[in-house]
């Protein structure tokens, strides 16, 4: 069975060469050959020039495709691997288009993972663990009310006064900024047409508490589903979204105030200059550290006294490894092949486990790539 690792950008490196020093049989694919020998050439030799058609050409039953690319590469990578018989990897979020293809997955005994990096990905281990957690213990009732937060957020170690820095093109934060988001607060629905209209500060409980800036993100609500949430639970509160340093609100006050007024061919031109403006001006320096900070918490109450609440914190920062958000993003990657591979994950179309094993398998692996990583129980 052969790895399929698809893509050599900044957030590949880690995972791809932890599985390469594993032993398994991995053929690296990127767009740019030398960029990929310039990255995981003292490893292998097996790097190729990216094409679907060649790929498909040379992919057997049971192999693994793993696609670090662009999202648009995602689900024809997926359905080349059901026609192939052989299965698929990513770190992104689960496209509607995707998801249509669990029933030929299951046909086909093909596994399809996503949702295995970072945000999403740890954080929904997180969830599960919390969750299960929650229904083991003894202040467990589904009449409780229910209060659940997720915030992620890659962000500088040395504060600059831009409060954000880059590692790679800045497009894409931009256009998510023009995103609507769906969570809920006060036990009911909140739709926010652009981030910014939500903003709210977040104390997280790291050894020295720091506060932040947080906003959501996407839709939240199908996560209640995913995370085994019962239909009937009262839920005062349940929201997965972005945290930031605090002033990054006021430092991108104009950012903001001109993204509203751009539409059309002409906004995704100035769009594309803002870019390349704030990649000039607020990318990372080589060698500068990066930070991770990522809190997903559960609070349950009843008669409006809190009776269980527990929050995953985690802090991470570059060092000699690396950035912290290429580890944070493939590695668990690399657990996931593993876990295919394995036939640990079922036939069909998949987020993050949610199985207790491989969560407590992946926690514990997860743990070494952060520099803080603890479960803070506000009751004890």
């Amino acid at each position: 069975m052969t790895i399929h690792w698809c893509g050599t950008g900044l957030s590949a490196i880690p995972g791809l060469r932890r599985l390469i020093e594993a032993g398994h049989k991995v053929t690296v694919w990127n767009r740019t050959i030398d960029k990929a020998k310039a990255e995981v050439g003292d490893l292998t030799n097996d790097i190729r020039a990216f094409d679907i058609d060649t790929l498909g050409a040379v992919l057997e039953q049971h192999d693994v495709i793993v696609s670090m690319l662009p999202g648009d590469w995602h689900v024809p990578l997926a359905e080349l691997a059901i026609s192939k018989g052989a299965n698929f990897v990513s770190s992104s979020y689960i496209a509607p288009e995707m998801r249509a293809l669990d029933d030929k997955a299951r046909e086909t005994g093909v596994v399809l993972v996503n949702e295995v990096g970072l945000d999403p990905g740890i954080d929904h281990l997180m969830a599960h663990a919390l969750i299960d957690g929650y229904r083991a213990s003894d202040a467990f009732d589904p009449q409780n009310h229910l209060s659940f937060i997720s915030y992620c957020g890659g962000i500088p170690k040395n504060p600059n006064p831009f409060r954000y820095k880059f590692s790679w093109s800045p497009l894409g934060v931009l256009k998510a900024l023009r995103s609507p988001s769906r969570s809920i607060r006060d036990y009911a629905p909140l739709d926010v047409a652009r981030p910014w209209d939500a903003i709210s500060s977040y104390n997280a409980p790291l050894p020295t508490p720091e506060s932040f800036e947080v906003y959501p993100n996407r839709d939240s609500l199908p996560f209640m589903q995913q995370y085994h949430f019962e239909e009937h639970w009262p839920v005062k509160e349940f929201v997965r979204g972005t945290l930031r340093l605090n002033g990054w609100t006021d430092a991108w006050a104009d950012v903001f105030s001109e993204i509203e007024t751009l539409s059309g061919a002409e906004g995704d031109a100035r769009l594309k200059e803002m870019s390349d403006q704030f990649w000039a001006e607020n990318a990372y320096d080589e060698g500068e550290p990066d930070r991770v900070v990522l809190c997903v918490g559960l609070k349950a109450e009843k008669e409006g006294r809190t009776v269980w609440h527990k929050t995953y914190v985690m802090d991470a920062w570059g060092d000699a490894r690396g950035t912290a958000m290429a580890r944070l993003v493939s590695i668990p990657v690399s657990l996931a092949v593993e876990a295919v591979l394995n036939r640990a994950i079922p036939v069909g179309v998949h987020a993050a486990p949610s199985d207790p094993k491989l969560v407590q398998d992946w926690m514990a692996e997860i743990d070494t790539l952060a520099q803080h990583l603890q479960v803070v129980d506000h009751i004890a």
